[in-house]
């Protein structure tokens, strides 16, 4: 598969919650986008959220020719890929149904196309069982939801996925701005995901055994670790975490007390009770809040912080070019 072609049409499949934000993305990049879905009303619902969603990217920068109007519909899954480069799938996670869709897909496009899937929980090497012919151009470009603004994007190869489509790949969402983490084996879940559920776990446990409430956990969270985890991975804070001394001292000095908490971290039953639990105190803290207001304050700040990494990247960058400039040579 040659890595030089370039990508300037996407074929959407799937066009839900995932899939219309991935076609947002797409549509600010500049990029040609036309998406399908058999659902009713498909069309008409994926225009309104590319629409609402259209100031924010309008606010982190739209590239060069962006428009909404580069953005066709179609039900007919052979109209829809047919001439594309690259193909985002986001159907049901059902594998018996990927298996199919796949097969299709592998009928219909041209070797060097590659299919991603969005997938968070199924493996690329059971999806690609699908695809007869070429299964080395298939590959999982899990995006972090909503995906049109968060960067993050997990690639995971199958079994038979070459390395020139995970390369290419990478390119692709990093040309568009995505951060992207490369999985070299399978896990279920891969990882961002599993490392959601590792704290939803001990954070549910929490409630349940009366430590906390909902409010208060998820207040510790988000205005303790969570401020950090936006800035710097847990890797890293660990090292200051160490002061002058770094990783090394964090670990000469947390080893005991880290391992013994991990001891007695918690496993709950989500039982009808304690799901019971969970509601009633996340109601509680959310009071008359609409999902819609709730959505609205995540992502507003989270274009905030996206412009103030943006900015210091930039700076910082700025400065080492000043910094080299002013070396003897």
């Amino acid at each position: 598969m040659s890595t030089n072609k370039p990508i300037r049409r996407v074929a959407i499949i799937g066009t839900g919650v995932i899939g219309a934000s991935w076609a947002a993305l797409f549509l600010a990049k500049g990029l040609d986008v036309v998406a399908t879905d058999i659902a009713p009303n498909a069309e008409a619902a994926l225009k309104r959220f590319v629409e609402a969603a259209w100031p924010a990217l309008k606010r982190l920068g739209l590239a060069p020719g962006a428009s909404q109007s580069r953005l066709t519909f179609t039900p007919d899954l052979p109209a829809a890929v047919k001439n594309t480069d690259l193909v985002q799938e986001n159907g049901p996670e059902r594998i018996d149904f990927k298996q199919k869709l796949y097969g299709q897909l592998d009928e219909l496009l041209p070797p060097d196309v590659i299919i991603a899937s969005s997938s968070s929980g199924l493996t690329m090497s059971e999806i690609q069982k699908g695809c007869a012919s070429h299964p080395e151009r298939c590959v999982i470009g899990h995006p972090f939801n909503p995906p049109h603004l968060v960067p993050l994007v997990e690639i995971v190869g199958g079994a038979k996925t070459s390395e020139a489509t995970i390369q290419r790949a990478i390119e692709f969402y990093e040309g568009l701005g995505k951060q992207a983490v490369r999985l070299r084996k399978e896990v279920p879940g891969h990882v961002a995901n599993r490392l959601q559920a590792a704290l939803a776990r001990e954070v549910y446990y929490l409630v349940a055994e009366n430590v906390v409430s909902v409010a208060d956990v998820d207040k510790a969270l988000s205005w303790g670790p969570g401020l950090r985890w936006g800035i710097m991975g847990q890797v890293l804070l660990n090292h200051l975490g160490g002061g002058q001394g770094g990783i090394e001292h964090f670990f000469a000095q947390f080893t005991k007390p880290m391992t013994a908490w991990w001891k007695t971290l918690g496993s709950p039953e989500l039982t009808p009770e304690v799901q019971r639990k969970l509601i009633d105190g996340l109601h509680a803290e959310v009071g008359s809040r609409s999902i819609s207001e709730l959505e609205a304050q995540r992502d507003d700040i989270l274009m905030g912080l996206l412009e103030l990494r943006s900015q210091y990247e930039k700076s910082t960058a700025i400065s080492l070019r000043t910094a080299r400039a002013g070396r003897p040579r």
